[in-house]
Formats: structure tokens, sequence, C-alpha cells
């Protein structure tokens, strides 16, 4: 597969506080790769540079082998590069549909216009796919607030895909979804994404879902990326075990590997 994305010393500094330091990551089209580490470890500093948010100290970012270091995030977002946030960016008191749309008209750049309008028969038929393909096309017409988390999030990350990107971050797609959502939510969002292959990085403290989703994970600690490789392999890494994720999560594991067994 065709690298995509490439981060080359990639560092980022406030002040004396190395926040990030000599990210080297490389990702291929329709790749899924899973992010793990504890909070400071640089995991959002890494993405915040990627995606434009934050201008990296030193280093390169390339894109499709063209450096686009530095560059404004809707420069960024053009080119093919999206995200979405832990919490999710939406219009609370809007019906679903409409948020859709909003994203849709701004991805399109339309100018509305008294011969022209935002909104046509067109756009809304697009909103309507985009939310069919995320399986929320039956709160299209629900207001956003009264939804439960793991729809929100859902509409959100389907917003952030409008433009087809290549390439999405999601930061903590799980976060603040009960544990009998998690795996629907992620067992769409994944479906979702394949049909466009999208190549997607996504942010993850629960391991179960890093196992079950991503086959390979690059683990930060620190500021830089203590581990990247296949995911059995980076969760058994003893650095990793020690300072990421601990040895709690290896003994559940092999406790539930024990007791399928039996």
């Amino acid at each position: 597969m065709s690298t995509i994305l490439e981060t080359v010393n990639l560092e980022r500094t406030f002040g004396a506080v190395v926040a990030a330091s000599n990210i080297n990551i490389k990702i291929s089209a329709g790749e899924i790769l899973g992010v793990i580490g504890s909070n400071g470890a640089g995991k959002t500093t890494f993405v915040n540079m990627v995606t434009g948010y934050l201008k990296p100290s030193s280093g390169k970012i390339l894109y499709r082998g063209e450096d686009i270091t530095g560059k404004p995030t809707r420069d960024i977002t053009r080119l093919g590069i999206c995200r979405s946030f832990q919490i999710p960016q939406l219009f609370l008191e809007l019906p679903v549909i409409d948020n859709i749309i909003i994203a849709l008209t701004i991805a399109k750049e339309v100018k509305p216009s008294l011969l022209k309008p935002a909104i046509t028969p067109e756009i809304v038929d697009e909103a309507m796919e985009i939310l069919k393909r995320f399986e929320v096309a039956q709160y299209a017409e629900s207001e956003v607030g009264v939804l439960a988390q793991g729809i929100r999030k859902l509409v959100d990350i389907a917003m952030a895909t409008v433009n087809n990107p290549d390439l999405l971050f999601l930061d903590e797609p799980t976060s603040g979804v009960s544990a009998e959502e998690k795996i629907q939510i992620m067992d769409v969002l994944m479906a979702a994404l394949k049909t466009t292959k999208t190549a997607v990085l996504f942010i993850e403290h629960d391991m179960e879902i890093v196992e079950k989703y991503a086959p390979r994970v690059a683990a930060f600690y620190e500021g830089t990326i203590l581990a990247d490789g296949p995911t059995g392999e980076v969760l058994d890494d003893p650095k990793v075990r020690e300072f990421v994720i601990g040895t709690e999560f290896h003994r559940k594991v092999e406790e539930n590997q024990v007791g399928g067994s039996v």
C-alpha cells in the first residue's frame, strides 16, 4: 500500500516543555492505526500538528510526498485530512440532518444567493446517504441535544467525513459511551469507513477496543513513540506494559483465555 502520510522528526515544545519529540510515523492508504498512551503522552499534540491546529517546532509532515508542515487547518482539510474530537463538535439545538447539511455546505464551499440557495435537494439527499452509512438515518429529524452520547459520536464522525477524506483522525471515539455501546459504535464506524477506503488513526484508552479494531498500534510515552507495530506485539512489549498499559490488562486477557479454554 502507498504511504499517504509521513512525519519526519516531528517535534513540539512549549518553552522548556517538550510535548512531542522525534515523531517518525508512516500511514498507508486505507490503514487502521490505533494510538495509545496516558494523558500528556503526546498523542493529541501529534494529531494537532498533522491537522494544522498546532505548528511543529521542527520536523516535517508529508502528505502524499508533499510538505504540508505548518499549513492552515482549512487547507489541510481540503487536501483530504480530517478529524473528530473527543467532545463532539455539534450544533446541539439543530436536527441531526441540519448538522450534516451544514458540514456539506462548508466542505463544498457553497455560496448561497437569491438564485442559488445553499440547501438544495441534492445536498439533502447526500446528507441522508451519509446518515444511512453511519446507521443514524432514523435520527435525521431529532434534535442532537436529546440524543445519547454514542449517537452524537457517530453524527460527529459522519460530519468529519462529508468530503470523503483520505485520512481521518479520531480522538477517543468511544469516550463517554457506555461499555455496552462501545462495540456496537465501533462496528458501525469501521463498516462505514471501510466503504470509503479511508485510512483511520484513532486514539483510544480502552485496550479491548484497540485489540479488536486496530491491526497496528503506536504507543506514545512522554512525547515519543515507545513502540509501533502489529497490535499483539506492541501490547506485549515489556516497556509498553510497564509505562503505558500496565499489567492489569494482560492479566485480565489471560484470565479470559483460560476461562474460554475450560
